[in-house]
């Protein structure tokens, strides 16, 4: 019953994109299937401000994923514009950032942290 957003990546090796769309298939409620261009890396770390690449989006889930795309709507860019109106839609109202160490908890130290610096091994 969970709003889903569904990305995937048309030349992905490791998940293909048909794989991916059965998804659709197997979730219920508001659901929204985006395929971005290229593959598994790039196609979804593609950045709105390099203007590269694209995406294909269809309000229409297909029974099957071919058709889905053979009517789906090509679009320039990143599919990262989709989702950030797509949460936007579902986030609710936006608040303030926590101050650290304000508040029930108090800091522990400042920022990164000691762990960061921890070596294992």
């Amino acid at each position: 019953t969970m709003p889903v957003y569904i990305v995937a990546s048309r030349d992905d090796h490791i998940v293909p994109w048909r794989s991916a769309y059965r998804s659709t298939r197997l979730l219920g409620g508001d659901m929204t299937f985006v395929l971005g261009a290229s593959g598994h890396i790039a196609g979804i770390i593609n950045p709105p401000a390099a203007n590269k690449y694209c995406y294909w989006v269809n309000d229409k889930l297909a029974a099957k994923p071919g058709d889905w795309l053979e009517r789906a709507t090509q679009h320039p860019g990143s599919w990262w514009t989709d989702w950030a109106r797509w949460v936007a839609g579902h986030a609710g109202a936006s608040v303030a950032a926590r101050t650290p160490g304000k508040g029930k908890y108090p800091a522990l130290e400042d920022a990164p942290g000691s762990y960061v610096q921890q070596r294992i091994g």
